[in-house]
């Protein structure tokens, strides 16, 4: 079997390499810096140029590819929708002139709202986009990732997390390795067809109040959470050099799923991981700090 894994440097993908060569597959990994690859992984993969936003250099890189990981690269420019337009439509081309027999694409809750949750807007259409072609294909719903606190390290040194979510709101939250884990066993399950959706809630529901008690009692610091209001987060994203639509975009992946947006996929034994918050602060949020 013949897989190929997009954005290998990130959050999901860096992982998912590793399974599958566990596994005892030779991936195909695209990237836009093959040079970048680790010593310890490049004997084991075949690295190869590609731009996810461009569809001649996807088409050419997956030729002779069986299964296919795929992830919308973040969004880059004035306009995100567009960016996520321009990677929806890279891996609509490679999948149907090189007619790829499965896909599976890392999503997001909040993708089945299909508009109104800002970046996740395009995520949605690509989804809607694969639909259409009738390739096999598995979404997977992700959760909140761990690894975003990661952007608020100054914060949480002063003893503060703060959101634009209601504080007590629980929601799911994932270890993006659990995401890597789920993605390498659905590539190599030849059991399935057609169009699956499968949710990746992480262990359990949780509201920014109980990440907070969390993360005080494995820092052995107090961290408080404080919500703050929508201008205000868009304004330091504005001041973060932001442009407005990137601004608006982002701000609304939380906004968009805030006022009783249910999952459609229920947390159940498919749909929950293993990883905690609480072995993940103590493993790489702690480290960082």
């Amino acid at each position: 079997m013949r897989i190929a894994v997009t954005t290998p440097d990130g959050n999901v993908g860096h992982h998912l390499a590793r399974m599958l060569v566990r596994a005892g597959i030779r991936p195909l990994l695209l990237t836009r810096h093959p040079e970048n690859t680790p010593p310890d992984l490049s004997e084991l993969v075949d690295p190869v140029h590609a731009d996810s936003r461009e569809p001649e250099e996807v088409v050419a890189a997956t030729r002779g590819v069986d299964a296919l990981y795929w992830v919308d690269p973040p969004a880059q420019s004035t306009d995100p929708l567009a960016d996520y337009a321009r990677a929806t439509d890279a891996v609509i081309a490679a999948v149907t002139r090189n007619e790829i027999g499965r896909v599976v694409f890392q999503s997001s809750v909040g993708a089945e709202k299909r508009r109104g949750a800002g970046e996740i807007d395009g995520l949605a259409a690509t989804e809607l986009a694969l639909d259409a072609i009738g390739v096999d294909v598995t979404h997977l719903r992700c959760g909140y990732f761990f690894i975003n606190l990661l952007f608020d390290l100054e914060s949480i040194r002063g003893g503060v997390i703060r959101t634009v979510l209601p504080p007590d709101a629980p929601m799911s939250w994932v270890a993006p390795r659990d995401i890597a884990e789920v993605a390498a066993m659905t590539l190599l399950n030849g059991d399935w067809n057609g169009r699956r959706v499968q949710a990746v809630h992480g262990p359990e529901d949780l509201s920014w109040s109980q990440v907070a008690a969390i993360l005080s009692e494995e820092l052995g610091r107090e961290i408080v959470v404080e919500r703050i209001a929508d201008e205000v987060t868009r304004g330091q994203y504005l001041d973060a050099g932001m442009p407005p639509a990137m601004a608006d975009a982002v701000l609304g992946m939380s906004t968009g799923l805030r006022d009783d947006f249910i999952p459609e996929q229920p947390r159940s034994l498919v749909s929950t991981t293993p990883t905690t918050l609480r072995s993940w602060a103590r493993e790489e949020l702690r480290p960082a700090l």
